[in-house]
């Protein structure tokens, strides 16, 4: 019998909790144990996971790279699946894998180049891929100027972190007033310019923003996986338009992630966004770790979490073309168990012994995530 893996989520987002269920879920049968860290004692991965540990807090990176060898060392961690601090640990995949742990997450040099989404930009500009026009703004004047361009072009501006993660900071700028109808509704992204400049004076605190024009849906997420030779084993869109959520093998996507993932060393699980401007796609954004919404992939018949560990421990899956693309669908949320209140740090381990796995349902996404349209 082959022995089970043992898969480290670091700080992960609540969505992997779904990750983890189609890593159980694997086509080959495969025992999966899974560890989980957090700084959130209610993150639900935490009462997802086999096992489980509150991460200490307020650790420089090098110091978490320590931690982290720590627990690969003393957990017999085969593939680690790091978020937070994932420069730092990359940096250092020699350590990891003398200690027996392989890393999946990219290169240093495309952790780097995407960290910062002017740099980014620069980047996937040189080889060809469209990028929408953006300016990077550190004070008020930069900031008005930059909104001038782009409404002097017909665009409604933009602004967001250079460098973040998810929509966190995203607003759209306006120059209307704060009215009643706005403060009647749901609190939306949109946020008055005076109000941003005097906000920027006032702070006296130089900021380090991108301003682009907003970009028109749809919205497409291209979901790749890459060996470490460069070559894209999977490449699958994901697309969003308001509610309504699909799947495409549309070249106008999926050539210009393969360019990026395989031109910058984008190996194991990435993300690559698009939007368009006018009438042709742009590049969004390059996350160099595994999207939320992987999962949904399962909808096409496919499993990438497998695909990826398989691939992260040497065990080629070689190309995956899905046997056939889902429908429509939109996203629900639904309940999922926490820990139990308290001061606790770790679950109780379970034995040591070889896990069994969980049969493959007809259907691999939770019940009451996604609902076809």
């Amino acid at each position: 019998m082959l022995s089970r893996v043992r898969v480290w989520l670091n700080r992960t987002y609540a969505e992997n909790v779904f990750f983890m269920d189609q890593l159980r879920r694997n086509p080959g049968d495969r025992a999966v144990e899974i560890h989980a860290t957090h700084g959130d004692p209610d993150s639900p991965v935490l009462a997802a996971a086999d096992t489980a540990e509150l991460e200490p807090e307020g650790l420089s990176p090098a110091a978490y790279v320590e931690y982290a060898l720590d627990q690969c060392a003393r957990r017999g961690i085969d593939v680690f699946v790091p978020r937070l601090h994932q420069a730092a640990i990359v940096a250092h995949r020699a350590e990891f894998a003398a200690a027996g742990t392989a890393l999946l997450a990219p290169t240093p040099e495309a952790v780097a180049v995407f960290e910062n989404k002017a740099i980014g930009y620069e980047a996937v500009r040189s080889v060809g891929v469209p990028v929408p026009p953006w300016w990077r703004v550190r004070t008020a004047d930069q900031l008005l100027a930059a909104v001038e361009d782009l409404e002097e072009a017909g665009h409604q501006a933009c602004v967001k972190p250079a460098a973040g993660a998810g929509g966190a900071g995203f607003r759209v700028i306006t120059r209307s007033p704060l009215s009643l109808s706005q403060l009647s509704g749901y609190p939306g992204a949109s946020v008055q310019l005076d109000a941003v400049l005097d906000a920027l004076r006032r702070s006296g605190e130089p900021v380090d923003w991108l301003v682009m024009p907003r970009l028109a849906e749809p919205e497409v997420s291209v979901d790749c996986l890459t060996g470490t030779d460069n070559r894209v084993r999977l490449a699958i869109g994901r697309t969003k338009n308001g509610r309504r959520r699909g799947f495409t093998l549309d070249e106008r996507w999926l050539a210009p992630a393969r360019l990026i993932a395989e031109g910058f060393g984008l190996h194991h699980l990435s993300n690559i966004q698009f939007r368009m401007l006018g009438d042709r796609p742009v590049l969004l954004d390059v996350n160099t770790r595994p999207a939320g919404g992987l999962h949904q992939l399962s909808l096409c018949g496919v499993n990438a979490p497998w695909a990826a560990v398989r691939l992260a421990l040497g065990d080629d899956p070689g190309v995956i073309e899905p046997p056939f693309l889902g429908q429509d669908y939109t996203v629900l949320a639904g309940p999922r168990p926490l820990l139990p209140a308290g001061p606790a740090r770790q679950r109780p381990e379970p034995a040591e012994v070889a896990l069994p796995a969980v049969p493959t349902p007809a259907q691999t996404a939770p019940a009451g995530e996604v609902l076809p349209l």
